[in-house]
């Protein structure tokens, strides 16, 4: 699995994990105590990690030549809470009937 992809998955992962605090803080702001510290914390955090989302879904592209269908789902993912993770999991069952022929192949040579 390209070193690209890997940074790709991870950071689709923790881009999830911001929203989820960023929801969390959001509840706490407007429901529970009016308090914004968890919006501003979580809130800094996730606009970060959707950055570098970006950037990671941009070098895995590059780095697996996706479609530009393909790059243009996964940047819109970006924005729904989760849709991250549903886009991650896709792009890793695309690539994993993939991986057991890659290493059949370079057992052969």
């Amino acid at each position: 699995m390209p070193s690209a992809f890997r940074l790709f998955r991870a950071v689709a992962i923790a881009e999830a994990f911001s929203w989820a605090g960023l929801l969390v803080g959001m509840f706490f702001k407007y429901v529970v105590v009016g308090n914004e510290i968890g919006v501003r914390i979580f809130g800094s955090i996730h606009g970060a990690l959707f950055v570098l989302y970006v950037l990671a879904v941009l070098a895995a592209a590059r780095s697996g030549r996706w479609s530009l269908g393909t790059v243009v789902l996964g940047l819109v993912c970006a924005v729904p809470p989760f849709a991250t993770v549903w886009f991650e999991r896709r792009m890793t069952r695309r690539l994993e009937p993939a991986a057991p022929l890659a290493a059949a192949r370079a057992e052969s040579v």
